[in-house]
């Protein structure tokens, strides 16, 4: 697992087509950059957000690892991708309000997703998470009828989640959580579960719960590397590395044990019991 993290930047450096030095330029060495590519060398949480902010990992941008259908046709399934891929959320809402677009929508997936979109969309545009959290809704309405909880399903409930985390309904967001995370490790795997463990770590941030956003990161790495994906791993150390910058002001043995199971757990590290 200790090569994951090297890798991930790699491959996110290497699809910008940026060279080691670039990305190395005023933060690191290049041989330490490439220690660190090979799995060499584990950067600590300033260098790595560092280097997560050069190569502009972004935590609040989550792109699918693979889109779901809206329509049966090609062309605006591709628009849609593009858009979401882009970040482009006033051009995707506007895209997704267009009657033309609505009126492509032939089935119960493609209108589960129509409206998980554009919840989406409505979080990052509108001023207000009402018709975020409206659409996220019907989203997952659309879903229930499914004889099992669907990837669609679990993101669309741990982003309502995180909707209602911002709007510090912890008791809400929390269980839809637990909905989204439900038996994930049993079902049939999809990179877009990734995203549930990432978003589950940004929800206990939200309510200053390093320790849990902590575990949830953590499991979120191991659920990824032990499906051989590397999808969402450059956010979920960026996040790791945001989650250790918060903790410094925990208590001192707590940390300190914290750091040993991070490094434990993660880069499958020996602890020493017998000093």
């Amino acid at each position: 697992m200790k090569n994951q993290l090297g890798v991930s930047l790699k491959k996110i450096r290497e699809k910008q087509k940026l060279s080691q030095k670039e990305v190395a330029s005023n933060i690191c060495s290049q041989s330490m950059l490439s220690a660190i590519e090979h799995g060499k060398y584990t950067p600590n949480a300033a260098l790595l957000l560092a280097l997560c902010k050069k190569l502009a990992i972004n935590l609040n941008d989550v792109s699918l690892a693979s889109d779901f259908d809206i329509s049966s046709s090609q062309n605006f399934n591709n628009k849609l991708s593009y858009l979401c891929n882009q970040h482009k959320y006033v051009e995707l809402k506007a895209f997704l309000m267009n009657s033309e677009t609505f009126d492509q929508i032939q089935t119960a997936e493609q209108s589960q997703a129509y409206y998980y979109y554009l919840g989406v969309a409505c979080w990052h545009v509108d001023s207000n998470l009402s018709n975020a959290r409206q659409n996220l809704q019907l989203a997952i309405a659309s879903g229930e009828e499914q004889l099992t909880r669907t990837t669609l399903t679990r993101v669309a409930l741990i982003s309502l989640a995180l909707t209602e985390a911002k709007a510090s309904q912890q008791t809400r967001a929390l269980d839809l959580l637990r909905q989204a995370t439900e038996k994930v490790d049993k079902v049939f795997y999809e990179e877009n579960l990734n995203i549930v463990f990432y978003i589950a770590a940004l929800i206990y941030l939200e309510f200053d719960n390093n320790k849990d956003a902590l575990k949830w990161i953590q499991a979120g790495i191991r659920f990824s590397t032990t499906h051989n994906s590397h999808y969402m791993l450059a956010n979920c150390y960026c996040l790791l590395a945001q989650i250790a910058k918060n903790s410094e002001n925990l208590d001192q043995q707590l940390e300190a044990q914290k750091r040993s199971d991070l490094f434990k757990n993660l880069f499958d590290e020996r602890v020493f019991d017998d000093f």
